[in-house]
């Protein structure tokens, strides 16, 4: 069949409903998903974009005409349904377009956790099966039951945190009518703290704002919300709810990376001595916290397909990317927006201090430009152009381009969809990092 070649992205399926992902597309992907797998049964998740239902049913018949029987976990977070497919051991597609704009529609797929079908596996071979219709003819036809998972993820993530250690704190949480609002609400039933939310009620036409809080003006009104409310934290989460994102008790927007220090610290109490997986664009914060902490720091390749795999490879206990991501080996090695969540509240608890005096050392240490693209003809000459100016630095290819000196570094990564360059650059005082992101971005752009 006819089908856009550039809906198979490096880690999901993803399109503009319905011009490039439609009904016809979604039943072929389940026929190809199940003869690629010789899968017996898999489980199936949607989000609450306006497309999904039609979406899932299309992609149902395709799964049961292939011969598959179908677990249908219903509207879930992309993180109940990783809960989902791990407790099952089966494999799965969740209909979602994650944090994109309303119109995308899309599904994330799992081989078996932590193994995700992605670009380097398994897509692309999804892709030629669907293109050459190359299923074949089942011997039978697949059954549907459906399974409400929301109790056991619930007992699931409360295992991971201690309740009784958490205190009474007063936290603001926007969940942007993604899929978190009524699940993080029955979490936090549980738990002693004030929840205030904001935006719960799942909505596919999205009335308040986008999805994705990376985006300043998609936070904004929980940066708002902290200050009046005099909240001791906000939370916010993306539209299918395996991103999770800090804002302080200042109303200030915690950088990623930040994130994944302090929480990586944290997780080492846990297990002393313990590793902890971070991606390529992360602040020298990072290590060198980790480090002090007593553990193994372990740079990776961004992206979950990468991240996932390397937690149980290495036995690491955490690890966390730039984009919001938190992984837990106790949570399958999955990322979910809640687990992340419960464990702040848990160490703010223990520290007994403000989040934002456990961001003041790093505040005053790390300059970070956060990420900043760039549209370019050549990305990948643009990489090898900057290796030769930036040659007298040491030079690290695990994922575009490293290049790091004394008191400042940077990484340059080309988009996986769009002829961009990505920089994420960080000095070890605000006039250098300014200095130097603007330098770079000029040799970049020129």
């Amino acid at each position: 069949m006819q089908v856009d070649p550039s809906i198979f992205k490096a880690y999901d399926i993803r399109g503009v409903y319905p011009d490039s992902l439609n009904e016809e597309v979604a039943y072929a992907v389940g026929r190809a998903f199940v003869a690629l797998l010789a899968c017996e049964e898999v489980v199936v998740g949607r989000d609450m974009r306006l497309s999904s239902p039609a979406i899932k049913e299309h992609l149902i018949r395709g799964l049961t005409e292939q011969g598959a029987d179908v677990v249908d976990i219903g509207m879930v977070g992309t993180d109940q349904y990783y809960y989902a497919c791990a407790t099952l051991g089966r494999p799965g597609l969740m209909v979602t377009a994650s944090h994109n704009p309303p119109q995308y529609c899309g599904f994330k797929m799992v081989r078996n956790m932590p193994y995700l079908l992605s670009g380097d596996s398994g897509i692309q071979d999804l892709r030629h099966l669907v293109e050459e219709e190359g299923w074949g003819e089942p011997s039978r036809s697949g059954e549907v039951r459906t399974q409400d998972v929301s109790q056991g993820f619930i007992d699931k993530v409360l295992e991971l945190v201690d309740p009784a250690q958490i205190k009474p704190l007063k936290v603001v949480a926007d969940t942007g009518n993604g899929m978190v609002g009524p699940i993080l609400q029955q979490v936090y039933d549980r738990l002693p703290v004030e929840l205030i939310g904001m935006y719960l009620d799942p909505d596919g036409s999205l009335p308040n704002h986008g999805l994705d809080p990376m985006q300043p003006e998609n936070r904004a009104d929980l940066e708002r919300r902290v200050i009046e409310e005099g909240a001791d934290i906000g939370f916010a989460f993306d539209g299918d709810g395996d991103r999770f994102f800090i804002v302080d008790d200042r109303g200030h927007f915690v950088p990623g990376d930040f994130v994944t220090a302090l929480m990586g610290c944290y997780m080492l109490e846990r297990d002393p001595g313990g590793k902890v997986v971070y991606d390529v664009r992360c602040s020298w914060a990072v290590p060198d916290l980790i480090k002090q902490a007593g553990g193994t720091p372990l740079i990776e390749r961004v992206g979950h397909s990468f991240l996932k795999p390397r937690i149980f490879e290495e036995g690491a206990v955490y690890a966390g990317e730039l984009s919001g991501h938190y992984y837990f080996r106790e949570f399958y090695g999955a990322d979910s927006g809640i687990v992340p969540s419960l464990v702040m509240l848990e160490m703010l608890s223990k520290r007994g201090v403000k989040l934002s005096e456990l961001l003041a050392p790093l505040e005053c240490k790390y300059f970070l430009s956060s990420e900043i693209n760039s549209r370019v003809d050549d990305p990948l000459a643009n990489i090898e152009a900057l290796a030769e100016r930036y040659g007298d630095g040491a030079i690290e290819r695990i994922d575009g381009i490293t290049i790091s000196f004394d008191d400042w570094h940077f990484n340059v990564r080309p988009s996986n969809t769009e002829p961009l360059l990505r920089l994420n650059l960080e000095a070890l005082s605000q006039e250098m990092m300014e200095q130097k992101r603007d330098e770079v971005l000029e040799f970049i752009r020129s």
